[in-house]
């Protein structure tokens, strides 16, 4: 369905705002749906149609419904060359081309209940006269919904990414997994699954790392103050120079970056291609410490100097 999250889940946060607002919206149309409504005509239209014979009516209905079937076809065989030819096309990435087909078959669903119903003898003719009234109203009803669509098309139109990108969008970062007319969802490295609403990564400055060639990784490692830094940079700088996905250019910037309370802090910002980086930021966290202490440094705890000074004794 078109308005589900592709794992099958409905966006409950994104519409509660919306079903709010949706008694006292009904309530200033109520007046004008009473008297004419698609409802009333679809019933006098049933009664009509017990007055026919049932060879006449299952007739009518037979080939309304084999007018959908083959509509349905024609739905599939249309998405499958346009699928081909979006396949084929250079500029057309793989979230338009879903986004298109989705809205394809949206249209093409619409056009056959439509063109049923008209077979079967309704008056489509205000129905479809009095959709924009009802779009009006749904449109204020469901504002955050057609926020998420439109915010949808502009992310097909702009293509800040791709599906199998590692992108960060606000507070969240994560590989593109799927993407449909709703929402985005994004698989963490630690395999947590987030669905993101395509209004609120849209809204977010977006940073795409796989769309680069090559990534920073942020490191920190602490010395005590008796340490010996050139020795201490050495030894980081081995440690360095063993990881065959650090690139050789840029070179590694190994450099004392701040004066901590009870430690020396160096920055380590060594260079790798994205697909690399949290390779290399898992193994150098879990090596430091036992390198380090190999070469004799000792981790660096808070400390706190007490002075205890006599106080004269009271007469």
């Amino acid at each position: 369905m078109p308005f589900l999250c592709s794992d099958g889940t409905f966006l409950v946060s994104i519409l509660k705002k919306d079903v709010y607002m949706l008694p006292a919206i009904m309530a200033l149309s109520s007046e004008a749906a009473v008297s004419d409504s698609f409802f009333g005509r679809l019933m006098y239209k049933i009664d009509g149609w017990t007055q026919l014979g049932p060879v006449s009516f299952l007739i009518t209905l037979g080939t309304g419904l084999l007018m959908v079937l083959v509509g349905k076809i024609l739905i599939v065989w249309l998405s499958r060359i346009l699928r081909r030819s979006l396949a084929r096309a250079k500029k057309i990435n793989d979230l338009m081309a879903r986004f298109i087909l989705q809205l394809v078959n949206i249209v093409g669903w619409i056009f056959l209940i439509v063109a049923f119903l008209q077979h079967m003898g309704l008056d489509m003719g205000p129905v479809l006269a009095g959709l924009g009234i009802t779009g009006v109203i749904l449109g204020f009803a469901f504002q955050e919904t057609i926020g998420n669509l439109l915010s949808g098309v502009m992310i097909v139109i702009n293509a800040p990414f791709r599906i199998g990108d590692y992108i960060e969008a606000g507070a969240f970062s994560g590989t593109v997994t799927d993407m449909d007319m709703i929402c985005v969802i994004l698989s963490t490295p630690d395999n947590k699954k987030i669905t993101m609403s395509n209004k609120l990564v849209w809204s977010n400055p977006i940073v795409n790392y796989s769309n680069i060639e090559r990534r920073r990784v942020e490191l920190t490692v602490s010395v005590p103050y008796k340490a010996d830094l050139a020795l201490a940079k050495q030894v980081i700088k081995n440690i360095i120079d063993t990881y065959p996905e650090v690139l050789a250019e840029p070179a590694p910037v190994i450099e004392v970056n701040k004066l901590n309370t009870s430690s020396v802090d160096f920055v380590v910002r060594p260079w790798t291609k994205p697909a690399d980086y949290w390779k290399v930021y898992w193994r150098f966290n879990g090596e430091i410490l036992e390198k380090m202490a190999q070469a004799g440094f000792s981790v660096p705890f808070n400390q706190l100097d007490v002075h205890i000074i006599d106080q004269p004794k009271a007469n």
